[in-house]
């Protein structure tokens, strides 16, 4: 027996041989504690009798594992298991150890959690259920968007019907972060609502469908789209395996869901089961896989839902998806899917690649919530980049609350907002930091448990284990360290900083996905998961405690198929999100919506809905309801993207790839034999593109030149909008080029003269600095020339009047 699992097996049975459960086994040595021969399975305590060699849920030396212990021996169980999975310690058969109403396989779950996670994390229980990665509204009215805005711009339903609490108070966080988040909700109350309504059945009768095939709606939205929330542990496939409520990110599971443990109890050749039993969470939180030591949250557990929508967890990684299977595997066959799906390798988030995950910089409050329903994510994130980064001009402790998160088209004022001294309670049952010089504060006013200020340097302490220092903006400016480029950027055009996001600029690529195909298909009968209906089933005490919703057998008719028409992924395009500040835009929900009844024939082909009439820059027919969803790509790089690839960009202003040039997309593509002047000459032919109704410009088109709005910019947000007219005028500096080289070399006499005489010296400027060089040459000659003018000629003329006229005076003495 291995060092690791003796004493482990000394942990677990400190108690049952007489040893005070908070001794610390780590002062004694390991065989002054080991029995001298095991003890026999029969004689074992509990649980350990089957479960022999799993591994200790935290470390040995760990407070958590301690009080586990205290609560086990109270309970009759030294080992401690019954604290969180229930059942009967004692019991010698596995049904009668497993049995009764209180036996939890999955103590996390949040249909029972309460009773287990909640003995000690009340708190991160009771909030449980407003989370957006337990409610998914925003997604909810995403799809209904695109369906005709079932449900305009409200965020009516969630996935459960769920509340807010009547006291104010209980909304977790600091007095400043309450008061700011009600201002919130007064400005944009369709988000921050006060209940959700459970989302309605899928659509069963299909005369209903074919007079209102928009709600099929619901039918992708179950069986698709709500498969990744908390109160599920959805598909289970390649890359999707998780738990349930608090294991979901807490328990570590590998993409091909196989137990690597030591219990031989537990099956290690059927997918679905955690990687090990220990808990993965803070830095405080250690867990060993084959000898490997890593504490925090990996990134690919958080990806194993966020690898759809938006994508911001694998373009974290630096996955980008493609609909190719190349590069081959090692055998020869196809790249293997992951989350269902295949990747090209692109360049990875700075802040990966330093080694943070995703909760260094989401807050608890991010991913637990604070108790309170925000239904899209600008509404439920608390952070912004200059919360711990600043700006040239401010370090982030002079910084006041809301900078960066406005929610108007304004900067924020106010007083500097200081840092913290003090975390709030819901933070101090994690790994707590010594302060130093205080914790840096969000832009809403709670405290980061992780970072903090040390002299004007800020250090960021990650849950893997790295203290990283951060130069803030000011500093690097102080120090003269910022880059040409980045001065220019950011200090010399304070635009910028006041109107953009910073990921604007630092963003290094973003997934856009243009054109979503999807197809219902009623014809096969109810063959599909519900995922709804399945976690539905666990709010019955029978099934309260079970493991996935497949068995339940909750079917539903409309299997769904997804198909996109381009990929793209370079330079995305501009807008203006919610908090008022201009940001890349993807792809969301662009969806034409293809529905086939029961009798296998078409009800909708390759429609577009639209929205309310005389919104989003429509009439009263309304506007299509295809939408570019402003995003924070999470693909952020130090050096930011080109001048040119915003101000000389038909893209970035919105006027589509190459400034939109596919050909219309509400047109038949029919090609075969035909004349020269298009007419086709066989009879039997067939379209080769079908039309997509309505759509007159194509996907990635999303404003006219003349200020058409084409489509809609984001559905949560009353501020998201496309670039307007003034706004793309400041912007856009195509053409200028044509400034210098349309006198260039003849028309005018001095630039002629000047061109000669650089061609004959081979002056003339071929490479990219050379002619950088002569640009800047020729600004400060035009800045001097005029300045000499303004100035110099009146003074010039002054000195020379005065002087003509003392002459005059001394003449005619």
């Amino acid at each position: 027996m291995n060092t690791m699992r003796i004493t482990l097996f000394v942990a677990l049975v400190l108690p049952w041989i007489g040893l005070p459960a908070h001794a610390d086994p780590l002062e004694k040595s390991v065989e002054a504690e080991t029995p001298e021969k095991p003890l026999a399975p029969e004689t074992r305590p509990g649980c350990l009798a089957c479960h022999e060699g799993i591994e200790s849920i935290r470390q040995l030396d760990s407070e958590m594992l301690r009080q586990i212990l205290e609560l086990g021996r109270d309970q009759g169980d030294p080992a401690g298991c019954v604290v969180c999975h229930g059942g009967d310690p004692a019991a010698t058969e596995k049904e009668a150890a497993h049995g009764g109403e209180a036996f939890y396989p999955d103590p996390s779950s949040p249909w029972i959690n309460e009773h287990t996670c909640g003995q000690c994390h009340e708190d991160h229980v009771r909030v449980q259920w407003h989370s957006l990665m337990m409610t998914e509204a925003g997604k909810i009215q995403g799809v209904a968007w695109s369906f005709g805005a079932l449900s305009g711009y409200e965020h009516r339903w969630g996935n459960y019907d769920v509340e807010n609490p009547k006291d104010p108070h209980a909304r977790l966080g600091t007095d400043k972060y309450r008061e700011y988040m009600q201002r919130l909700k007064e400005l944009e109350p369709q988000v921050f609502v006060d209940r959700h309504e459970a989302l309605p059945a899928a659509i069963s009768d299909m005369d209903t469908l074919r007079k209102n095939p928009e709600l099929s709606a619901f039918t992708y939205l179950r069986n698709q789209c709500q498969r990744c929330h908390h109160a599920v542990k959805g598909r289970q496939k390649r890359g999707d395996y998780r738990g349930m409520g608090c294991s979901t990110c807490h328990i570590p599971y590998g993409n091909e869901g196989l137990y690597e443990g030591g219990d031989k109890a537990i099956p290690h050749d059927q997918p679905g089961h955690m990687l090990v039993h220990t808990i993965q969470g803070t830095r405080d939180a250690k867990v060993e896989v084959h000898g490997k030591q890593y504490t925090g949250v990996p990134v690919e557990t958080c990806t194993t839902c966020h690898d759809r929508g938006k994508r911001i967890g694998v373009s974290f990684q630096g996955l980008m998806e493609t609909p190719y299977v190349t590069p081959y595997a090692e055998d020869g066959g196809p790249q293997p899917a992951l989350h269902t799906k295949h990747y090209l390798a692109m360049e990875q988030d700075i802040h990966y690649q330093k080694g943070m995950l995703c909760q260094d910089c989401h807050t608890s409050l991010d991913v637990h919530s604070d108790g309170f329903l925000a239904a899209a994510n600008l509404g439920s994130v608390e952070i912004e980049c200059s919360d711990c980064h600043g700006t040239p001009n401010r370090y982030p402790w002079e910084l006041p609350l809301g900078f960066g998160d406005e929610f108007e088209e304004q900067p924020a004022g106010g007083m500097p907002r200081g840092t913290s001294n003090e975390l709030n309670d819901y933070e101090l049952q994690g790994k707590v930091y010594d302060p130093q010089d205080g914790y840096l504060l969000t832009a809403r006013g709670n405290p980061y448990a992780n970072v903090v200020r040390t002299g004007n340097q800020v250090i960021v302490h990650t849950a893997g284990g790295k203290d990283l220092e951060l130069k803030p903006l000011r500093l690097i400016s102080e120090r003269e360290e910022l880059s040409t480029r980045g001065r220019v950027a950011m200090q010399a055009i304070g635009t910028h900083i006041n109107r953009l996001e910073c990921y604007t600029c630092h963003t290094s690529w973003a997934p856009q996905c243009y054109g979503c195909h999807v197809k219902i298909d009623y014809s096969g009968g109810a063959k599909n998961i519900d995922w709804l209906a399945g976690g539905a089933q666990h709010q019955r005490p029978e099934y309260a405690a079970d493991r996935g919703e497949a068995h339940f057998n909750k079917l539903l008719a409309g299997k769904v198929s997804e198909s996109r028409s381009f990929l793209r992924w370079e330079d995305p395009p501009l807008g203006v999100n919610g908090e008022g500040r201009v940001t890349p835009l993807v792809p969301g929900c662009q969806v034409s919506t293809t529905v086939i009844g029961p009798d296998g024939k078409p009800i909708l082909t390759n429609h577009i809905f639209r929205g309310p009439p005389n919104k989003e820059g429509a009439g009263p027919e309304g506007q299509l309801v295809i939408d570019m969803s402003p995003v924070q790509p999470h693909t952020m790089t130090k050096n930011a993207r080109t001048c040119e690839s915003c101000h000389a960009s038909e893209k970035a202003l919105g006027y589509g790839i190459g400034g939109g040039k596919m050909r219309p997309p509400d047109k038949p593509v029919v090609v075969d034999l035909e004349t020269a002047d298009k007419k086709v000459l066989p009879k039997n032919v067939q379209t080769q593109i079908a039309a997509v109704e309505g759509l007159v410009a194509d996907w990635s088109r999303i404003v006219s030149e003349e200020g058409k709005q084409l489509q809609t910019v984001g559905h949560h947000f009353s501020g998201s909008r496309p670039l307007n007219n003034e706004e793309r005028s400041h912007i856009d500096r195509s053409g200028v080029c044509l400034s210098c080289h349309q006198e260039i070399p003849d028309k005018s006499l001095a630039v002629n003269l000047l061109h000669h005489v650089a061609e004959f010296s081979g002056q003339t400027p071929k490479t990219h600095d050379q002619h950088d060089n002569l640009v800047h040459k020729i600004m400060l000659l035009a800045g001097w020339v005029q300045v000499v003018g303004i100035v110099g000629l009146p003074l010039l003329l002054l000195v020379g009047g005065t002087w003509w006229i003392r002459r005059r005076k001394k003449g005619s003495e």
